[in-house]
């Protein structure tokens, strides 16, 4: 099994759960409002005067053979609008109640 956490622009809300339906899953994590700055590229989203976007951020759990398609299909939307700004980033589920 494997987490993908996803951080993203809150436009794109809506985009990223048609991804995850798209790729059959069911079970995620999101928190609404959340404050960043890309490594690479974009903005800010910080929710303040001079930087007023936010960001969301999704985490799930799935199957490690539905992983590329996931991350394929995240790639073409951030694609869409690339200043915009999305991650994805992958890690290992050891264990799981």
């Amino acid at each position: 099994m494997k987490s993908i956490f996803i951080a993203f622009d809150q436009a794109y809300y809506d985009q990223i759960l048609s991804v995850l339906r798209g790729n059959n899953v069911r079970g995620y994590t999101s928190w609404q409002e959340v404050q960043g700055k890309g490594s690479r590229t974009g903005e800010p989203h910080l929710g303040t005067h001079a930087w007023p976007t936010l960001n969301s951020a999704m985490i799930t759990v799935v199957e490690d053979d539905r992983v590329e398609n996931i991350l394929n299909d995240l790639k073409a939307l951030d694609l869409t609008s690339e200043m915009m700004g999305l991650r994805a980033f992958v890690w290992n589920v050891e264990d799981m109640i």
